[in-house]
């Protein structure tokens, strides 16, 4: 299955994950457009100033809505590997910013379905 399948040849598994990843990316994009300020810190522990972290959110959030319907219109292999490392690296900041290692726990499905599409798609044959 190459990256211009279409809705008749692309199968029920990868619909459900492309629309996971989807759904993930586009709740946390808009709410980063928003400017969530429970995020903040996760930017802070980065460097950021609050003030920074207010204007760069924003930002972050509307890539994370382009890679949503990136992603479920007609993913690729990078854009996955991007979204399973954007996803894990924002996972894991959470208990390094002072959460309990739950906070990053509850996420896997963040990280893991755009890392099941990745090799869904393009890695069937690894083991």
């Amino acid at each position: 299955m190459g990256s211009g399948a279409t809705v008749h040849n692309t199968s029920k598994v990868e619909w459900i994950l492309r629309i996971g990843v989807f759904g993930t990316f586009l709740g946390h994009g808009l709410l980063a457009i928003n400017i969530n300020p429970a995020w903040i810190p996760y930017l802070t522990i980065l460097s950021f100033t609050p003030a920074q972290a207010q204007l760069i959110m924003p930002i972050i959030g509307a890539v994370d809505v382009i890679i949503a319907l990136w992603v479920l219109l007609k993913p690729n292999k990078y854009l996955l590997l991007w979204a399973f490392f954007w996803s894990l690296a924002t996972a894991v900041i959470r208990p390094l910013s002072g959460e309990l290692l739950l906070a990053f726990i509850e996420r896997s499905a963040n990280w893991a379905a755009p890392l099941a599409l990745y090799f869904y798609k393009y890695r069937r044959d690894a083991s």
